[in-house]
């Protein structure tokens, strides 16, 4: 009697499970949550290996105040910090070099910024435009990017089409080096066509068949905190490369009208949504866009941070990632990590110096563009 009693408790909770539903957004059938894939995408083990992440590092030109921050932030998780001076394009520090000098990584919602650039400049939406993400529920553009919803951009990227997101990924650098001098940069993927699970809705809420690196993401997100300008990324590592630098400009992009409704978004993502971890009240003011996924190439799950401060006089672009097998990793506490970092730049008078300093050498000594060739 006691295993029909446990059989039919196992159904009983099944059905239940079955019948609580979320309702899709209008005209899309693809799944709401980054966590759930095919069970050929679940088969993969990740076994955690905490350590040191900054094993092997040659850091001799890295800014050592940043790196010094950036490290405590970072503790002995398994991940990676890379930080960007966005009115130059300068490294100031890569914290776990070997991964961010990988092939890539799904970007998981911090491509969402960018499917919203494609979107408001093809009039698929405006900042006003109000979609259909639950059954009784509509959101706009800051909401959604508050809160990194699934289905609203989703529909976007539905409304879009594969090839108007293929033309914007390739436009903004995806799949590209962004990288001057850096022989250890790799340049991601952009699919050719759209992924066979999900298309180009998933490849727009989640960034499906994209790999992008840190560096990439970090171009991008100092292209929005400057106003359009694309500087090639540089890691002077020498005396003379540290004396003779000078920010080279990959291209100059006419996106200075989307930029108050992305920066609404990802400054509201800070303040009361799922990069909330990151904000600090008495410090310098981020803005910032987190993701979470699951990786269908390496296995276990990557959560990720991209994020600018200030908004005024944007000083610095920091991007955290994490993978590992852990629940914890997600993009909230990547932002977590990131919170810390502004913070202990913030105490150590980091954002004063650089007012004094923009350029801040002393460490070491349609949208249409310009562009000029990588090597």
């Amino acid at each position: 009697m006691k295993e029909i009693a446990l059989v039919l408790c196992l159904l009983l909770a099944g059905n239940s499970g079955a019948a609580t539903g979320v309702p899709k957004a209008r005209r899309s059938s693809h799944p709401a949550h980054p966590a759930t894939h095919p069970a050929s995408h679940r088969t993969h083990k990740v076994v955690e290996a905490k350590g040191d992440p900054t094993k092997d590092d040659v850091v001799e030109y890295d800014d050592p105040v940043v790196r010094a921050v950036a490290i405590e932030a970072l503790g002995h998780e398994k991940g990676s910090v890379l930080a960007v001076d966005p009115t130059s394009g300068r490294i100031l520090t890569v914290v776990n070099q070997k991964m961010a000098f990988s092939a890539g990584f799904e970007p998981c919602s911090t491509i969402k910024p960018f499917v919203a650039i494609a979107g408001l400049e093809e009039g698929v939406i405006t900042r006003d435009t109000m979609i259909r993400v639950a059954r009784r529920r509509y959101m706009g553009l800051t909401e959604a990017m508050a809160h990194s919803n699934n289905e609203f951009f989703q529909e976007v990227g539905s409304e879009l089409g594969f090839d108007r997101v293929h033309k914007y990924d390739t436009l903004l650098g995806l799949g590209q080096r962004v990288g001057f001098g850096i022989p250890e940069e790799q340049p991601g993927s952009v699919p050719s066509s759209p992924p066979i699970f999900g298309g180009v809705a998933r490849m727009s809420s989640f960034g499906a068949g994209i790999r992008i690196t840190p560096f990439q993401l970090a171009s991008l997100v100092g292209m929005l905190a400057n106003g359009g300008t694309q500087y090639y990324l540089q890691y002077p590592r020498t005396d003379t490369d540290q004396r003779d630098f000078e920010p080279r400009v990959r291209q100059q992009l006419d996106i200075g009208p989307l930029l108050p409704d992305l920066r609404e978004g990802m400054l509201a993502a800070v303040m009361y949504g799922t990069a909330r971890h990151s904000y600090d009240p008495d410090g310098e003011q981020a803005l910032g866009k987190t993701g979470t996924c699951n990786d269908e190439n390496l296995g276990g799950r990557l959560g990720w941070f991209a994020s600018y401060a200030d908004q005024a006089h944007p000083k610095i672009v920091l991007v955290v990632l994490l993978h590992g097998g852990n629940r914890i990793i997600s993009g909230p506490h990547a932002s977590e990590i990131a919170g810390r970092i502004y913070r202990g730049l913030y105490q150590r008078n980091y954002f004063a110096d650089a007012d004094h300093n923009p350029t801040n050498n002393s460490f070491a000594s349609g949208i249409t563009g310009t562009s000029a060739a990588a090597q």
